[in-house]
Parts: C-alpha cells; structure tokens; sequence
C-alpha cells in the first residue's frame, strides 16, 4: 500500500503523524510499500499516485479530487495518536482493498 502523510507545512507534524500512521498500519496487518510526508501544497498535487491519504481534520476537503479518484482519505484530530489512526483506519475500507 501506499501511504501519504501531509499537512501545513511538510515538516515536523507530517513526521510525527508519519510514524504514528505506520505503526498503526503494521498493527493491523497492512503491508506499506511506500509511505511519504510532505506538506498540503505538495500533497494536492501527489494525492492521486497514492492509495490512501493521512491529514489532520482540518484539511480533508483539500483532497477531494483524489478522493473522486479512489484515493482512500482518512482525517486525524491526534496527529501522534495511534490509537485514532486504528480507528479511523476501520471506519474506512483500506481492510477490503489491501489485506
């Protein structure tokens, strides 16, 4: 699967939530071929390459053209919250296409 993390700025909240995406991810079983965090300007642009999109709450509607593309968006209020990636993660439908 591959997994992109963005948010404001590219740097140091994208990394944290990098690390707490992928370990929830490993926990449940998804196999990442490729995982990237980068800033939303960067992210627009990149979204479609992607299978499933990681941002905090506040910039879901920034990935709505990959979401009509089948991009996977999943949004996250504790950007270092694991535990919330989990569930996020199981109210999607990653489960179905990647496991």
């Amino acid at each position: 699967m591959r997994v992109l993390v963005a948010c404001a700025n590219g740097s140091g909240t994208s990394l944290m939530m990098k690390k707490s995406v992928e370990k929830a991810l490993k926990e449940l079983g998804f196999h990442i071929t490729n995982i990237h965090h980068c800033a939303i300007s960067e992210g627009k642009s990149t979204a479609t390459q992607y299978d499933v999109v990681f941002t905090p709450m506040n910039f879901l509607n920034m990935f709505d053209n990959a979401k009509k593309k089948g991009v996977t968006i999943v949004g996250v209020k504790n950007v270092m919250s694991s535990k919330e990636v989990v569930e996020r993660v199981n109210e999607t439908d990653l489960a179905e296409k990647f496991k």
